[in-house]
């Protein structure tokens, strides 16, 4: 079995695959200060948790967008896991080649989702991800990672909005059945909400203007990407699990390189 990892600014995403297959998947928060002897201890449990016997556990691949977790994660995965994973970084083996002005400042989260997109749906295509930040990134027909937009994530905007106006106050992302809102929460919510819908859109047709490509696909992933995606038509697909099945198919590229 494979133990794909994803360690983004909010939560750390595992998943297991048997072959293909996801047969499991688990998260649990970035931002608790955790030691290797923690990290590793609390891998181990929710495997078991999962019915899965760590012993069988064969590889280990990890994309991370937090350097600072990395040492005491890796050492908790060697301790623990008796393996030494795989790490997402400049000059891996990815199957598309980066084309922007500096390859090294796209986060191996991107790459990975571009990889997953690519190799899932084909191209040309925009992949979106609904995280702390939405990114928009363009991956050309060839497999080049050509271009990509960087905003504000939803559940960002609506923090910024219950901590920087006193009388507002934190609340629930959903849709909202109307635009026609009665009340405070309802208002934020619809503003949130169509607000980020119309962004979306807007930036979606850009890149199909700019790039002169009317056919691109469009995917979207991030935990409130479903929410988003049933409510345009521009959003041809939505993956929960774009980001494990990247790591998988980049670790199968990288052993079969090697």
């Amino acid at each position: 079995m494979l133990l794909v990892i994803d360690i983004g600014n909010t939560n750390i995403t595992f998943g297991v695959f048997e072959e293909k297959e996801i047969t499991a998947t688990f998260r649990i928060t970035t931002k608790i200060p955790r030691t290797s002897d923690e990290y590793g201890m609390l891998i181990c449990d929710l495997l078991q948790k999962k019915g899965l016997d760590v012993e069988n556990i064969d590889d280990i691949i990890i994309s991370s967008v937090v350097p600072n977790v990395m040492h005491s994660f890796q050492n908790g995965i060697i301790k623990y896991l008796n393996k030494k994973p795989m790490v997402v970084e400049p000059g891996t083996k990815t199957g598309i080649k980066i084309t922007t002005a500096n390859p090294r400042e796209v986060g191996a989260d991107r790459i990975v989702d571009a990889v997953g997109a690519y190799f899932l749906y084909g191209g040309p295509l925009l992949v979106i991800d609904f995280g702390t930040a939405t990114t928009y990134d363009y991956v050309t027909e060839e497999g080049a990672f050509a271009a990509g937009v960087t905003t504000t994530g939803i559940r960002s905007s609506a923090k910024a909005l219950s901590q920087d106006a006193a009388k507002l106050p934190e609340i629930e992302i959903k849709s909202p059945d109307s635009i026609l809102a009665r009340d405070t929460i309802k208002s934020m919510q619809a503003g949130l909400f169509y607000g980020y819908v119309g962004q979306t859109e807007y930036i979606i047709d850009k890149f199909k203007e700019e790039t002169g490509r009317k056919d691109m696909k469009v995917v979207a992933t991030g935990g409130l990407g479903k929410i988003i995606s049933e409510s345009t038509e521009k959003i041809d697909y939505y993956d929960a699990n774009l980001t494990l099945q990247g790591l998988r198919i980049l670790y199968e590229k990288c052993r079969k390189e090697n």
